[in-house]
């Protein structure tokens, strides 16, 4: 095809767009999945865990989750092909790539092995408002032990690490040898009524307690006339199962669920051995000083039940959030975990047991900038330095080599606009301060600085514009040799 107007072919334009579920970052939001990583990681070294990089790829196999029963596994994952027709995934988790290296130097690794981690996640999943497919996560695990105390510290590690950052958070905190305990003795054995119990428990929150018995019976019609098949329990099934589920009702302290626990499962062998866990997990939360307003005991928690094997922890967000149309905005987990003993024994064929806990940055990033706004999270500029003259460009470099030597960030504007625009590209790069070197200040040896947020804010106080302009808010000329201690001073107030 040719241009009409011209006999060379058209050039083809791609169109300027990201790829569905990928999000591009600018400087704020990157500075506060920053914090959130350093503070949180400080807590897991604190804690006595070491850090480990594993790389983005990981042969597919060895991921497993979500490989489907197909020639091609890039269901799930974003998979290729290797040149030795090995396929390759990109990592949907920390935990897989751990299970690999845990499983791959295993005879070397201090035992229990306690590693944290950090970094981009891929989901080769369907996106909406919330859910994209690459998203960072910072996880703790110890593995190699099968203690209930070694889950009491990572919960203890998870409520530590929302607190340093700032952010209310609730573990909620079940197992799953309760349940299993307890289905297994009512007769539930079945897979797919098993899982059907759990789906039914899943919709308390949104369904209550009625909606919950008709799900796990022989269904329930909603308003709009659709039936969802219930889990099929005989009624005398029904009642231990809500029971079980409303332990905690009414905000119980995890001393009291554990009592509740115990009546509803006394005949129910079964399951003491998960209430003994839980027993355990509360004996050492106490004596870390976590609370119960930190950490609860909630039976009708069962998301990722299907996985663990033991215990399992979810932690809300406890932030009123609205988007920008004042509307409620849930984002459900900012975290979770839980012991899964079974995921080294995919490639060892031995048991080894393991628990740990995965912050999901990037959700609590996106929460905490809905709540706190863009602006408290706006990343700082450079120092700026103006631009007034081509012939002076080196005394412009030199004095940024100055402040940078200093320790702060500077930059000499490069673009070709004249002062007007400059002092705007430094308003909305948010620098702290403005540098100008004109042609006086280099015959005087002076420096004029302008406290960009000072003169901000001493110009809302002044409404006469000459009086602005004569007076120059936030606006000093001195001495070269006082202008690094002056800056240091305006950045340090920030």
């Amino acid at each position: 095809m040719t241009d009409s107007t011209s006999d060379t072919p058209s050039e083809f334009r791609p169109e300027a767009r990201s790829p569905r579920g990928f999000a591009d970052k600018r400087a704020s939001q990157i500075a506060l999945e920053r914090r959130l990583v350093e503070t949180v990681t400080k807590v897991y070294e604190d804690f006595g865990f070491e850090a480990l990089q594993t790389p983005a790829f990981e042969y597919a196999d060895a991921l497993g989750k979500f490989l489907p029963d197909s020639d091609r596994p890039n269901v799930g994952v974003f998979a290729l092909q290797d040149d030795d027709d090995q396929w390759m995934a990109l990592r949907y988790d920390l935990t897989a790539p751990l299970a690999r290296f845990a499983a791959q130097n295993w005879d070397g690794l201090p035992k229990p092995f306690r590693r944290y981690a950090f970094g981009p996640v891929y989901r080769n999943e369907k996106p909406g408002p919330g859910r994209l497919r690459e998203f960072i996560q910072c996880d703790a695990d110890t593995v190699g032990t099968d203690r209930p105390e070694a889950d009491a510290e990572i919960i203890a590690l998870a409520v530590a690490g929302f607190k340093a950052a700032g952010v209310p958070a609730l573990l909620r905190i079940n197992n799953r040898k309760l349940l299993n305990g307890l289905l297994t003795s009512l007769g539930v054995t079945g897979p797919d009524q098993q899982m059907a119990v759990l789906r039914a428990i899943d919709k308390l929150d949104r369904l209550g307690v009625p909606g919950v018995e008709l799900l796990l019976g022989k269904g329930r019609k909603d308003d709009s006339g659709d039936f969802t098949k219930g889990a099929g329990l005989a009624d005398t099934a029904i009642r231990p199962v809500l029971d079980f589920v409303m332990a905690a009702e009414g905000g119980a302290a995890r001393s009291l669920v554990l009592q509740r626990l115990g009546h509803v499962l006394a005949n129910f062998p079964e399951g003491q051995a998960g209430l003994e866990d839980l027993t355990r997990i509360d004996t050492a939360l106490t004596a870390l000083g976590v609370s119960d307003s930190a950490a609860v005991f909630e039976p009708s928690i069962v998301r990722g039940l299907e996985y663990y094997t033991g215990a399992v922890f979810e932690a809300e967000l406890l932030l009123e959030t609205r988007d920008e149309k004042g509307e409620m905005v849930r984002f459900g987990s900012v975290g979770g975990g839980g012991r899964y003993d079974d995921l080294v024994a995919r490639f060892t064929g031995e048991r080894v047991p393991a628990t740990g806990f995965s912050f999901g940055v990037s959700r609590l990033a996106a929460a905490l900038r809905l709540v706190e706004g863009d602006k408290a999270n706006a990343a700082r500029g450079p120092i700026v330095i103006i631009n007034f003259s081509e012939s002076d460009m080196g005394a412009y470099f030199q004095l940024a080599a100055e402040i940078r030597a200093a320790g702060l960030a500077a930059e000499v504007y490069l673009g070709r606009s004249g002062m007007k625009a400059q002092m705007k590209y430094a308003d909305r790069r948010l620098s702290p301060a403005a540098v100008m070197i004109g042609g006086d200040e280099l015959n005087n040896g002076t420096v004029t600085i302008k406290d960009l947020d000072l003169g901000r804010d001493l110009a809302l106080q002044i409404s006469d514009n000459k009086a602005w302009r004569e007076g120059r808010p936030g606006q000093v000329t001195l001495p070269r040799a006082e202008a690094i201690n002056h800056l240091k001073s305006i950045v340090k107030n920030d």
